[in-house]
């Protein structure tokens, strides 16, 4: 049987902290293959490229289709980018324009 876990807001804000340190493009991506399994590595480039898709304005069916996942992953995007002052819709915007890596 699976548990489910709470998140532990204060070991959170540390790794946060920890990724924001971290000035290397490779030593990130280090850390995240080390951190992360396989699965969630595939996870969180498969969301980000989502995230890139939505921006583009590409539908969601079409993404669906495009990536084969559900509809309801690609909703949880598309209400984070309609939500004011979102993050991530500022770092799209700089990956776009160049600014990112």
């Amino acid at each position: 049987m699976r548990t489910k876990h709470t998140v532990d807001e204060r070991v959170f804000e540390r790794v946060a902290g920890i990724l924001a340190s971290i000035e290397s493009p490779d030593e990130m991506s280090a850390f995240l293959k080390e951190l992360l399994t396989p699965g969630e590595v595939r996870d969180i480039t498969l969301r980000w490229r989502l995230l890139e898709r939505l921006s583009e304005g590409v539908t969601q069916r079409r993404i669906a289709e495009e990536l084969r996942i559900s509809l309801c992953k690609i909703t949880r995007g598309s209400k984070i980018l309609k939500q004011q002052g979102a993050v991530t819709t500022r770092l799209l915007d700089a990956e776009t324009a160049g600014g990112l890596p």
